[in-house]
């Protein structure tokens, strides 16, 4: 059973830094693309940033520049480091994994983590 297990939440200043971080557990797979999602309180789940097996990025427009999507393909991880914080970035996030089967048909699936708080004070 694929688990995502998020930790690097938490409560900073604006301006300052975080690193949040997410392993994929259970399995013996390699995501073919893993992603980082936020939520806001009263918002929309919005995707953050997005990153391929070979080490395609691509970032919503409000955190680019400013995050850096990282993966580690050994450790089937997902990094996301996140620098010049704003208090519009307080939200959920979300670490997400997509798997297409292509090694494992009956691991292919769309994976979600639990949820990690990050919170920017002004």
């Amino acid at each position: 059973q694929v688990r995502l297990v998020e930790s690097g939440g938490g409560l900073v200043q604006a301006g300052g830094s975080l690193t949040l971080s997410c392993v994929a557990s259970g399995s013996d797979f390699s995501p073919n693309i893993m992603a980082w999602y936020r939520q806001a309180l009263g918002k929309q789940r919005a995707l953050v940033a997005i990153m391929t097996r070979g080490g395609s990025a691509n970032y919503g427009a409000h955190v680019e520049g400013r995050f850096t999507i990282s993966r580690d393909n050994t450790k089937n991880a997902v990094y996301l480091q996140m620098n010049n914080l704003h208090p519009d970035d307080t939200a959920v996030y979300t670490c997400n994994a997509f798997y297409n089967g292509d090694d494992d048909d009956s691991l292919r699936g769309n994976y979600w983590g639990q949820g990690t708080q990050v919170t920017v004070s002004a």
